[in-house]
């Protein structure tokens, strides 16, 4: 896929599901699209309900740009455990300097 990039992401179960998401895509978008476990967004990606809720691998959080106020204000929302690598998939674009990013989605969304 042109313009794609690769994304590593762990699902509840711990198998592991590389993905191409389209550069400018949300996280969120793309691994929904292609059938990754372990995503509800029930909001659609509207940053309103915290089920889109990942671990961002430690050494991959330096690369993306910090959480909004409204991001940061729905991880206190999340179902399982926050973690210094929580964030919320619809937030996160998806840009060419993230081919390879690893993430893993938690057990529960809500």
């Amino acid at each position: 896929m042109p313009g794609a990039v690769q994304v590593n992401c762990i699902e509840p179960d711990g198998q592991r599901v590389e993905v191409q998401i389209s550069d400018g895509w949300s996280l969120m978008q793309g691994a929904r699209a292609q059938g990754v476990q372990g995503i509800d967004a029930e909001c659609g990606g509207a940053c309103s309900c915290a089920t889109c809720h990942c671990y961002v691998a430690a050494d991959w959080l330096m690369r993306l740009p910090p959480p909004t106020e409204d991001e940061t204000q729905m991880l206190l929302n999340v179902a399982a455990e926050r973690r210094v690598g929580s964030r919320l998939a619809c937030q996160i674009r998806v840009t060419a300097e993230l081919d390879g990013l690893v993430v893993e989605f938690p057990e529960r969304q809500a």
